[in-house]
């Protein structure tokens, strides 16, 4: 649920930012938690990327960004950096579970 409060200064809109980004920190916390679990799943570092999910993610947070209205300009672009850097840790906790296994001489 969205919840807008209506500020009466500068500094208490911006304890609201502070709020709200304190809020997104545990999110990204948690959602970095399953990124890891995911990792578990995926049998090879190919199946990482998971592009058809990004697009699957991408379209639902548009979906939520215009139900809400947020900007989905600003979701979009928040979301792909924040999926791009979540592959990137999630190739090197796929790298940490499913180590090479090593050649036989």
């Amino acid at each position: 649920m969205t919840r807008f409060v209506q500020c009466a200064s500068l500094d208490e809109v911006r304890q609201q930012i502070d709020r709200v980004d304190r809020e997104l920190v545990a999110l990204i916390a948690e959602r970095g938690n399953f990124v890891r679990q995911a990792a578990g799943f995926k049998k090879t570092a190919a199946e990482v990327p998971a592009p058809q999910r990004v697009t699957q993610v991408l379209a639902r947070v548009d979906a939520l960004a215009r139900e809400s209205g947020a900007d989905p300009v600003v979701v979009a672009a928040t979301w792909r950096a924040m999926i791009a850097a979540f592959i990137e840790a999630e190739r090197g906790a796929h790298a940490l579970l499913h180590p090479p296994s090593p050649q036989a001489s």
